[in-house]
């Protein structure tokens, strides 16, 4: 079943942190980065897709899953 963790919960606030600035800063970035020959809104997304999985690690949704998932192949 599903068991609240602290350090998910912290480790989740982080990493959408992170993202949050990076969104934040995505054409510096991007500029120091990329060179200034990708997209801006390339960067853009990750920074999005980071601050979704940040979502998801906050709730210790992939922990879940991945336990779901073993205990299916492995049993208990």
């Amino acid at each position: 079943m599903y068991e609240f963790s602290p350090a998910a919960l912290i480790w989740g606030i982080i990493i959408m942190a992170l993202s949050a600035v990076f969104i934040r800063f995505h054409r510096q970035i991007a500029d120091a980065i990329g060179g200034g020959l990708g997209s801006y809104e390339k960067y853009k997304l990750y920074g999005l897709i980071g601050v979704g999985i940040g979502a998801l690690m906050m709730f210790n949704i992939p922990i879940f899953l991945l336990t779901l998932i073993a205990n299916m192949f492995f049993g208990n």
